[in-house]
């Protein structure tokens, strides 16, 4: 195990490098002088000059990349050419919210998709199983945007039951922290909450007729013991990718979200950061994002082995 996570963390290098180059693109790839879009059109050559020394554009490209690098791996991810304060110190304090959004529909998506999932096996014949393809689908494909949107008109305007937008931590209380994250934190795991019950009930049909599954109700085993000591435990692996995946875009995707509960998290970070032409944020949020991925990915293979003891890396 600590040969192949060493293996693991040598190969994610390779990776991040070539999403550094990527990231460091997107200020080069922008058409037109990336300090005259900071400063505006009509600044002036001397302060133009002068921006482009202080980001290092006029220096040449590789020469560029390369500095920035070296500054990265050193933990120093630039200035914010807004508020000039360092981009890392800025992503820290925005990281707060988004974890608690991630954290808090995430539970929400466990806790209703997995007893649903399971319910659902254990009623495959009935016509329960058409109705929850049905909705499944359904819950997939409504756009985040327009169900947040009908949730604020709903619950937070008609009946005026959770607040419009806003943000409390966690240290504020638990319940003024469920109060302010309920809804944004519903609308990510309504549309998730499909996709993960789906993944598991079909992992879960597909070892319910298994010759061990026969075997265990032929000794007279409970169906509800075969269910969830032995179905459902051979259904995790498959939906443990999924809900890994799941984790990983909702810490990086909340960005319409954020913007419509007016949340400061990185997703409002990087909106703002947009508008502002704040380009070492942007690149700093984007290299944040992709690092997230990256190690939620290795913990996932990590976590096999303690799901399924056959699974040996060395």
């Amino acid at each position: 195990m600590i040969k192949y996570t060493l293996r693991r963390l040598f190969s994610l290098i390779p990776v991040m490098f070539i999403v550094s180059i990527i990231v460091f693109m997107i200020v080069h790839l922008t058409p037109g002088n990336p300090a005259t879009l900071i400063l505006g059109e009509e600044s002036t050559k001397e302060s133009v000059a002068q921006l482009e020394k202080q980001l290092g554009l006029d220096k040449p490209l590789l020469v560029q990349f390369f500095y920035w690098l070296k500054n990265i791996l050193m933990g120093d991810f630039g200035q914010s050419v807004y508020s000039s304060e360092p981009v890392l110190r800025i992503i820290l304090n925005h990281i707060g919210p988004t974890f608690s959004l991630t954290i808090f529909a995430l539970i929400l998506i466990l806790l209703i998709a997995i007893p649903t999932a399971i319910f659902v096996v254990w009623k495959r014949n009935s016509l329960l199983d058409p109705l929850f393809i049905s909705v499944t689908l359904l819950g997939v494909s409504i756009p985040e945007f327009w169900f947040a949107i009908l949730l604020v008109l709903g619950f937070a305007v008609t009946f005026p039951i959770f607040p419009v937008a806003g943000y409390a931590a966690f240290g504020d209380g638990v319940l003024n922290w469920i109060y302010h994250l309920f809804l944004p934190a519903f609308v990510l795991a309504a549309v998730e909450i499909g996709l993960v019950a789906r993944m598991l009930r079909d992992g879960m049909l597909e070892a319910v007729n298994q010759d061990y599954i026969r075997t265990a109700r032929a000794k007279g085993v409970k169906e509800s013991i075969v269910l969830m000591k032995h179905v459902f435990s051979n259904a995790l692996i498959p939906t443990t990718t999924v809900i890994a995946t799941i984790v990983a875009g909702l810490m990086g995707g909340t960005v319409i979200i954020e913007t419509i509960f007016t949340i400061p998290g990185i997703g409002q970070l990087l909106i703002d950061s947009i508008y502002r032409r704040d380009y070492p944020v942007i690149q700093g949020v984007i290299l944040f994002i992709a690092a997230i991925y990256v190690l939620v990915n290795l913990f996932v293979d990590l976590l096999y082995t303690f799901l399924d003891p056959r699974i040996r890396y060395d």
